[in-house]
């Protein structure tokens, strides 16, 4: 069952006001809300280079990190929180935004590669890949050329009210996940959408 046990949760995003509402950080703004439905505060923590809190989700203790490094760093912080709690790799959730799937949609995957995203880059770079992924969906500009600025800017109010229901069917899902022990039950909830959320997700006016 050990592979279906998760202990930790690392958000993936850049750190620092400008950056809060931008796309680039859907993986912050899911541990948010992971801490806000336990009622828990970050607390900055130097040694696992960025905050960390801790909940209580399906009965089971969760911690919770943001890291304070930029995002291409991100690993650095992931790694000591792993190896200060003792946690193999696939007992972490790692959170990210990810432009292959549109606004209003959530995935998990366990292992894989890293796409190109920086964040998971360096993830991999520290833990390997089989640790386990929560993928916020973002949508895509269309252009490679325009993905640096797409990712770095605010989403549509359309775009951001679809994002915020992915992440609660993402929150959902986890609790199913943490009070089953089951990857493949909690997997199977989120990525059965509602008929709206699919209809919906045509790309909406820009950002």
């Amino acid at each position: 069952m050990a592979q279906d046990s998760i202990r930790a949760v690392v958000g993936l995003g850049n750190p620092g006001a400008e950056y809060e509402y931008t796309r680039h950080n859907a993986g912050f703004w899911f541990v948010d809300r992971l801490a806000d439905a336990g009622r828990a505060d970050f607390r900055v923590e130097s040694k696992f280079h960025g905050a960390l809190a801790r909940v209580r989700l399906g009965g089971a203790e969760l911690l919770l990190l943001k890291p304070g490094t930029f995002m291409n760093r991100s690993g650095q912080a992931a790694q000591a929180l792993a190896a200060f709690y003792k946690i193999p790799p696939q007992e972490i959730l790692v959170v990210h935004d990810e432009l292959d799937l549109p606004a209003g949609t959530a995935r998990l995957k366990r292992g894989g590669g890293h796409g190109g995203h920086n964040g998971l880059r360096s993830v991999h770079q520290h833990l390997g890949e089989s640790y386990a992924r929560l993928r916020i969906g973002i949508g895509h500009p269309g252009q490679k050329e325009l993905v640096h600025d797409y990712v770095l800017s605010r989403p549509s109010q359309a775009d951001l009210r679809l994002i915020d229901e992915a992440l609660d069917r993402a929150l959902a899902a986890l609790e199913t996940l943490l009070k089953t022990q089951s990857w493949d039950k909690a997997a199977q909830q989120l990525h059965t959408e509602p008929k709206t959320a699919k209809a919906e997700t045509k790309p909406g006016p820009p950002g």
